[in-house]
């Protein structure tokens, strides 16, 4: 069983930093993607970044160039490095990931607040 432990999230002024953090534990994948998910109050979720096995990044709009995600080198940590931060960016954060062992397998964190006042 994977399990997923974020955290880092808090209360920032905007232009701030945060940087969030999500500790892998359990079954590993050879064939995995690792991202963060956001969901503000009365919104869906929605990816925010994530990186692959092979070290493939990808962004979502709103985010590319302030936010960095990356990765240890024992893979077993995920960060997401937050910068210029906005009130817009306001959201439960939630790690996840997705692998493939002969099937789609998928799983989340418990998600971490960050709140970004203006």
């Amino acid at each position: 069983q994977v399990q997923l432990v974020e955290s880092g999230g808090g209360l920032v002024q905007a232009g701030g930093s945060l940087r969030l953090s999500c500790v892998v534990s359990g079954r590993d994948f050879n064939i995995y993607t690792l991202g963060w998910y956001r969901q503000a109050p009365g919104k869906q979720r929605e990816p925010v970044a994530s990186i692959t096995n092979r070290g493939s990044t990808n962004y979502a709009d709103s985010v590319k160039g302030r936010f960095t995600i990356s990765r240890d080198g024992g893979e077993k940590t995920l960060y997401l490095q937050m910068n210029s931060l906005k009130p817009e960016d306001t959201a439960v954060y939630y790690c996840n990931e997705k692998g493939w062992s002969g099937r789609l397998q998928e799983y989340w964190g418990q998600g971490t607040q960050v709140t970004v006042s203006s």
